[in-house]
């Protein structure tokens, strides 16, 4: 393992910066059931807050604020249910804005034309919605302050803002040990309080926010370790095999970094209460493995393992092909894109079995 200096730990790894967005042109949308199932799990809690907020006299519009949006597939559901409160309170006229967020380079263009064309969509219903979208970290303020009634953030939070110094190890931030691991932990609780900080600042008195992200179980181990080995062995037989530089692969990791309910809630305190925000629900709940229930169903081992490879590609490839020299062109990381996915799918069709994920969901009131 090539040796991690302190002055990269003090000084903070410059390698990458923000995460990447999902892998875009629909492929995020076909390839995050679990997300979406995960995501369910917070819409009691999104319904209950939609009929709890007084939204603020002075403003003709409801805002709604949906951090880390992706492509859009995933935010139908919860952003229908809480309009759908909003109407039955306060009727056809009160104007609603969803803003969609997420980082600038996102394909912001497949969830427009989702949102206009999808059956599902939450414009189709309801007149007098007025879908917005913003290009830029959740990490800074996206909005004005005092601005929005009800947030909802799913699956998003977990990312980390930067990397804080090079895992060359392992590929996902959760595995690193020692003082790597201390930095990467002393970076997931300042990223942590900095998201709710900025979101506090953007929310009106008595606006809620709803957060659902992934969780660890309860060995305190993340549910795809075996993804996470199996693409960190393809990586080091790309970089022995002269596909990929040494320095390339040290500089690639996923920028994922759930939490337990204990971190989530560290902030907070006894009190309950962090910057404005109070907590009115924690929890952290099991979600069932979407892709082994098709498999209970049609036996298929090949595309199990290809519809595991594929929800990796689609959420976390786009990171690591950050790692690759500012040289490479686009079909150059296509390439490597492919045939991370490809490594992934041949050593999980040896090594299938369920996941049960857990999913950390947490109500915040602005008070």
């Amino acid at each position: 393992m090539p040796e991690v200096k302190v002055n990269d730990i003090a000084s903070g790894h410059r390698g990458q910066g923000s995460a990447a967005p999902m892998e875009g042109r629909g492929v995020y949308n076909a390839n995050s059931a679990l997300q979406a199932q995960g995501g369910l799990l917070g819409l009691q809690l999104l319904e209950k807050a939609a009929a709890e907020i007084a939204p603020y006299d002075g403003s003709p519009a409801i805002v709604i604020a949906d951090y880390g949006s992706s492509e859009g597939r995933n935010s139908l559901a919860p952003m229908r249910a809480a309009i759908r409160i909003l109407r039955e309170r306060f009727g056809p006229e009160r104007p609603i804005v969803v803003t969609h967020t997420d980082l600038p380079a996102n394909d912001f263009s497949s969830l427009f034309e989702l949102v206009e064309t999808s059956p599902e969509s939450y414009a189709r219903d309801h007149d007098n919605v007025f879908p917005v979208a913003v290009g830029r970290s959740f990490f800074r303020r996206v909005l004005p302050s005092a601005h929005v009634d009800l947030g909802w953030s799913s699956y998003a939070a977990m990312w980390l803002s930067r990397i804080p110094c090079p895992n060359p190890g392992h590929v996902f931030a959760r595995a690193a040990r020692g003082a790597v691991g201390d930095a990467f932990a002393r970076q997931g609780r300042e990223d942590w309080e900095t998201f709710l900080t900025v979101r506090s600042q953007e929310l009106r008195l008595g606006g809620r926010l709803i957060v659902v992200m992934p969780s660890l179980n309860e060995s305190g181990l993340h549910p795809s370790a075996v993804l996470f080995d199996g693409a960190n062995d393809v990586l080091a037989e790309m970089a022995s095999q002269g596909a990929i530089t040494r320095e390339e692969r040290d500089g690639m990791l996923i920028q994922s970094y759930p939490r337990t309910l204990d971190e989530l809630l560290a902030p907070f305190g006894s009190a309950k209460r962090f910057s404005g925000l109070r907590v009115t629900h924690s929890s952290t709940i099991p979600v069932g493995d979407v892709a082994w229930a098709q498999y209970e169903r049609d036996r298929d081992q090949a595309a199990l393992a290809a519809r595991r490879a594929m929800a990796f590609r689609a959420t976390f490839a786009p990171s690591l092909a950050r790692g690759l020299a500012r040289s490479a062109d686009e079909a150059a990381r296509m390439a490597f894109v492919d045939r991370l996915e490809a490594g992934v799918r041949e050593r999980l069709a040896g090594r299938l079995e369920p996941e049960i994920n857990f999913v950390a969901t947490l109500a915040l009131e602005q008070s």
